[in-house]
This record gives C-alpha cells, sequence and structure tokens, in this order.
C-alpha cells in the first residue's frame, strides 16, 4: 500500500533527491518550500508554495500524511550571523511548527536534518552523538534548539521524532553558485570551467564528504524505524572519514587531469569549523546503513553534472 507524504524544503538539493525517491516507491508525496521547484511536475507529486512559518499552511498541507520529512532551512551561516533573528525564526520557530501540525494530525512521525554543526569545532576529534553539544555559529545552536524541543514533544505529547545530524552533503544537482553548495560542487565547477579553487582559511581544515544519495537512504530508513518503533532520537549520518580541502583539490586535479590550478586562499570565514569527523555506530545501529558511496565516485559523478557549467549570477 503506498504512503502519503510531507517534504518541507522538497524544492531544494536534498529535498529534491528525496522526493523523487518516494515517488519512485510508488507513494505520493506533497512538497511545501518558498522557492519554485525546478523540476517538472511529477506523477505523485504536489507543490504547495508556502513558508513553514505559515503555521494555517502547513497545517494545510499535512492533512492526511503518514509522516513529514522536514528540510527546509536557512542553511547558510554567514546568511544567519547577519540576520540572527530572521534565520532563528525559520530554523527553529519553523521547526516548531512542523513539530505542532505534525501533533495535531494526531501525532504522525517526523524525521527532520538537523546539523554536525551542533558539535561546533571537536579540534579532531570523532563526534559521536553523546557528546554535548557546543554549536559555534546561530545556525548550529537553533539545530540543537530543534532536537532538544524534538524529544520534549516526545515526552509531553509523544510526537515519534528523529533528527538526523547531516555531515557535509554533496552530490549532483547541488547548485554550485548557491551559497547553500559543498565545498565539492564549487572544486568540480571550477575543474570543469578551468579556475583555480578558492580555499577560506590555510586549507587544512578536514570535513566527513556523505553522497546526497546515501543521505536519501537514510531518511527512508529513519521514518520505516520510527514507524515500526516510535520514540525520539538524532544519528549522525556521515561517513566516518574525513578530509582536508587541499586533499580534496589534489584529487579532482589528479583523478580528472587537465590543467592542475594552484588554489587562491583566503581568510577563514566566520562560524567555519576547522575540524569535522562523524562517528557511525549509532547511525549502523539504528539505519542500518552501510557502504557508503566512496569520495571518488561521488565525484566521479559529480563532474559530470550540467549544473557545473552554470556561472555565477
Amino acid at each position: 500500500m503506498s504512503s502519503r507524504w510531507l517534504v518541507t524544503g522538497g524544492a531544494g538539493f536534498i529535498g529534491g533527491h528525496l522526493t523523487r525517491r518516494l515517488a519512485a516507491l510508488g507513494d505520493a508525496v506533497t512538497v511545501l518550500d518558498i522557492r519554485v521547484c525546478r523540476d517538472a511536475p511529477a506523477p505523485g507529486i504536489r507543490h504547495v508554495r508556502a513558508d513553514i512559518r505559515d503555521l494555517a499552511a502547513l497545517g494545510k498541507a499535512m492533512v492526511g500524511v503518514d509522516g513529514v520529512f522536514h528540510l527546509a532551512a536557512n542553511a547558510d551561516v554567514r546568511d544567519c550571523i547577519a540576520n540572527w533573528a530572521s534565520a532563528h525564526s525559520t530554523n527553529c520557530a519553523g521547526t516548531m511548527n512542523v513539530f505542532s501540525a505534525a501533533q495535531a494530525q494526531g501525532g504522525v512521525p517526523v524525521v527532520y536534518a538537523s546539523s554536525a554543526a551542533v558539535y561546533g569545532d571537536r579540534s579532531g576529534e570523532v563526534c559521536h552523538e553523546s557528546l554535548p553539544e557546543r554549536p559555534i555559529s546561530p545556525y548550529g545552536a537553533d539545530k540543537v534548539s530543534c532536537e532538544h524541543h524534538a524529544r520534549a514533544f516526545w515526552r509531553i505529547h509523544g510526537l515519534p521524532s528523529a533528527g538526523l545530524r547531516l555531515f557535509n552533503v554533496y552530490g549532483n544537482g547541488q547548485d554550485p553558485t548557491s551559497p547553500y553548495s559543498s565545498v565539492l560542487a564549487q572544486f568540480c565547477r571550477n575543474k570543469r570551467l578551468d579556475r583555480p579553487n578558492q580555499i577560506f582559511g590555510d586549507g587544512e581544515q578536514t570535513r566527513d564528504f556523505i553522497h546526497v544519495l546515501d543521505v536519501v537512504q537514510a531518511f527512508v530508513a529513519a521514518m520505516k524505524r520510527l514507524r515500526n518503533i516510535p520514540e525520539s532520537w538524532v544519528s549522525n549520518v556521515c561517513t566516518g572519514h574525513s578530509v582536508s580541502l587541499l586533499e580534496v583539490s589534489r584529487i579532482i586535479d589528479v583523478q580528472f587531469g587537465g590543467n592542475r590550478k594552484e588554489p587562491r586562499f583566503a581568510p577563514a570565514r566566520l562560524g567555519d569549523i576547522k575540524h569535522s569527523k562523524g562517528c557511525t555506530s549509532q547511525m549502523l545501529q539504528l539505519l542500518g546503513l552501510r557502504q557508503p558511496i566512496t569520495l571518488r565516485e561521488g565525484l566521479t559523478r559529480s563532474l559530470d553534472d550540467p549544473l557545473l557549467s552554470r556561472e555565477a549570477i
């Protein structure tokens, strides 16, 4: 029997991949987003242009769904710093609206996008879920708050939820001109356009890069678990491996050949984390995800993305 889902932020990079995956499974999907969806209309997918801060519109879109995938957010750390209160109203208060609307629909389960930003800069530590949160940006602080509210909703109202602490997500369909995009999308575009990479900081900062298809698999697995075992929990979604930006730049040069250009360096940006690497133990236990797409394989797929030829607007 097919299911009905609401995907907030479904016009975005991760949300778009998730929406297409759910529709491919034969399910009906309502996408709620303030942006216009790039994809052509497809069977089983309905688009509602609305803001998650509009509780009435959110509640209307949620009528009759079996579960909610919540990805709508302002993930631009620089913009969250510059427009702190506005970003908070989306990232925290908007998420509270999602939980409230889900509770009003009888407590339908919510799988929401949290972030590795909750850990802050751990100076090379492997980030596991029992570490105390130490966010260094308003974006990370809001994600911590959402996790605490999710647990409170479970204790008070019995609302099932799973927060997925996403590490650095990349893959096809990620707009390299967008401030939300992974540095990998920007590096791959530069390779396609024969341009040098720009690195903020010394390039020794490390990231745990996870392919978007693995992230989609995590969302689907989390919802399946919540429907079978209602509770509230959080889990990393990562590979357990980290690589420096300088090494990524070298991998792209070696793997794809052509002229090698030395990167250009700029001062490190406020809110950026120096090192990031996740522990996969809880992810394996709760979601069963194994053998993620390797960085080299993922980069090979990404370099074929036609979006990489797009010039900045």
